[in-house]
């Protein structure tokens, strides 16, 4: 990997120049969000992605969208 200065690397982020040779990107993280993974069975998928479309919506998106629901929902029971 490369390195530059933090100036440098700012002016070709910002002149929309390929940075690839100064990130590692096996190390990136979005900060504020944790990565969490879990499996799901196939056909579950295909439904999701199936309402996804339908919806216009990315499948993590109709996923957050429906946990997010379901806890409001459960906050309105308590």
């Amino acid at each position: 990997m490369k390195t530059i200065s933090a100036e440098d690397f700012d002016r070709k982020f910002d002149d929309g120049e390929d940075i690839d040779d100064y990130v590692d990107w096996s190390k990136a993280s979005r900060p504020g969000k944790e990565h969490t993974h879990f499996d799901l069975p196939n056909g579950i998928l295909r439904q999701v992605d199936a309402e996804a479309a339908r919806l216009g919506m990315t499948r993590e998106a109709l996923i957050v969208k429906w946990i997010s629901e379901k806890l409001e929902s459960n906050q309105r029971v308590k």
